[in-house]
């Protein structure tokens, strides 16, 4: 499986200038390449390169595999929306392949082609980041980031084989509780609501208020909330990971795929549902699972609210509010999402059929 690894470049003044000269070069390349593929309808990275290779090769002054590299950047952009013209900014992320870049670990350092020729710098890493550089293999991404030089390492890693079991841990992904799990285990959601109201009324009042110090609070802002809420679903999932593990159990979620779409809600509660990172959780809850050789599989989410865990009656009165179920067939009451969790954990158990999606 692959998995990416972050490392800080560490940078001298003049090759930090270096680093900036080669994002803006090599993105002007891409736009000179994305403006030749729009007016000839040309998306196809091997057509493209018949097309220009040696014009933005003598045009900007790039080697051979710089501009191999922009050329598959711009077909990548064009396969995700052929409708739309590219546009790459000055300081956009940029692949770097074996060819252009190479990794010297005992030295915690990089040897990097630049506009001013290769240069060599260092880089600071974790110590699971540098676990996983041991197996990096194929391209890697140099992000500029509030200031500072990142490279995105791609690496291949050996994932187990996904353990055979017969029972599931349910869980129910939620705003209330953003996650609770089938044993009955909740993890409330809030302390990351709270961040998030807080954060908006600040957005709000520093907005409206409009000065240059304003703004420059809005900028140093940016992005924070973001890293916040992901640093709380890799926590999440990695403890809901590790129970089944444990416990020798596979995990079962809802598909939730176009839930925005589908879901109806008064307009106060529009906010909370499309801050909900949800997918975040379900891909972290995904990866990690294959890295620990636990089974993921995802269930219709279709009534799992509404249906009695115990006797199987679905009527949505038996939901009395947001955290309580009882049932109106045989009387049985518990936590809302607890109930949910359990039914989740039983299709998957039960009903295999049921399962729409599985990770291995």
């Amino acid at each position: 499986m692959k998995l990416t690894a972050k490392i800080k470049l560490i940078p001298t003044p003049d090759q930090r200038q270096c680093l900036h000269d080669t994002l803006q070069q090599a993105n002007a390349a891409c736009n000179y390449i994305s403006e030749i593929a729009w007016q000839s309808k040309t998306f196809n990275k091997l057509k493209l390169q018949k097309l220009c290779y040696y014009d933005v090769k003598s045009q900007f002054g790039l080697t051979a595999q710089i501009v191999i590299r922009a050329l598959g950047k711009v077909a990548d952009g064009y396969k995700l929306d052929k409708q739309v013209k590219r546009e790459f900014r000055k300081q956009g992320a940029f692949p770097f392949d074996e060819r252009i870049l190479r990794y010297t670990l005992a030295d915690n350092a990089v040897s990097i082609w630049t506009v001013e020729g290769r240069q060599r710098i260092r880089f600071e890493a974790g110590q699971r980041q540098m676990e996983l550089l041991q197996s990096q293999q194929g391209e890697s991404d140099l992000v500029f980031i509030r200031g500072e030089f990142y490279l995105f390492a791609t690496c291949e890693i050996e994932a187990p084989e996904p353990d055979d079991v017969t029972e599931f841990l349910g869980v129910d992904l939620g705003i209330a509780n953003i996650a609770t799990d089938s044993d009955g285990e909740r993890i409330s959601g809030q302390h990351v609501n709270r961040v998030r109201h807080r954060n908006q009324r600040l957005r709000q009042k520093l907005q409206k208020k409009g000065t240059k110090s304003s703004k420059r609070l809005l900028k140093k802002m940016s992005g924070r909330e973001q890293r916040f809420v992901k640093d709380v679903n890799h926590c999440i999932s990695k403890t809901i990971v590790q129970k089944a593990k444990r416990t020798g159990r596979g995990i079962a979620i809802e598909d939730l795929t176009g839930i925005r779409e589908r879901v109806r809600l008064r307009k106060s509660q529009r906010t909370q549902l499309h801050n909900w990172a949800f997918g975040d959780l379900g891909n972290k809850l995904g990866y990690k699972a294959q890295a620990y050789g636990v089974r993921l599989v995802q269930v219709n989410p279709h009534y799992t609210s509404q249906t009695c865990s115990k006797c199987g009656c679905i009527d949505k009165n038996s939901r009395l509010n947001q955290s309580t179920f009882q049932c109106t067939s045989c009387g049985q009451s518990l936590h809302a999402d607890v109930n949910a969790a359990i039914n989740i954990g039983c299709r998957a158990s039960v009903n295999r059929p049921d399962a729409v999606g599985e990770s291995s």
